[in-house]
């Protein structure tokens, strides 16, 4: 009886791992996240400008939306907050709210930037956001995403 237990005995020390297997799994894993990360941490960039596009574009359906109810866009006063509170100018055929959750911030943190009557389009409005840098104009990650 006292050899049975023994022979388990030893067999659950001799189950773990040895140091230098340990140490060789690390080795691989470090290998594999300096191949990866970069790949990883490039298109983090590109998913933020998407990201951009696609709130960018489900602000301007709320916008039309509204403006079928009310028969304009929010001036720029009002701004994009119209379209989930009913502004005080906002005539009783505001529907709202258009959203369903309140107006997001840009996937870098800031308020998008919006005008109406726009610069560009004076018979609508102006939707952007400035970027990473929050700051007009810019290249690459800094660049302006405009709808």
């Amino acid at each position: 009886m006292g050899r049975g237990i023994r022979v388990e005995f030893q067999a659950l020390v001799r189950r773990g791992f040895t140091l230098v297997e340990i140490l060789v799994v690390v080795v691989v894993i470090a290998i594999l996240a300096t191949l990866v990360a970069p790949n990883v941490f490039q298109h983090v960039g590109s998913a933020r400008e998407t990201t951009a596009k696609s709130q960018i574009e489900m602000l301007g359906a709320a916008l039309d939306a509204y403006r079928l109810h009310v028969g304009r866009y929010p001036t720029t006063e009002e701004g994009l907050g119209a379209l989930w509170i009913k502004p005080a100018t906002a005539p009783a055929t505001w529907r709202g709210p258009y959203l369903r959750k309140s107006v997001p911030l840009d996937p870098w943190g800031n308020a998008y930037e919006y005008a109406s009557p726009g610069e560009q389009n004076r018979e609508g409005y102006d939707l952007r956001s400035l970027g990473r840098d929050g700051r007009r104009g810019g290249e690459n990650e800094d660049a302006d995403i405009v709808g």
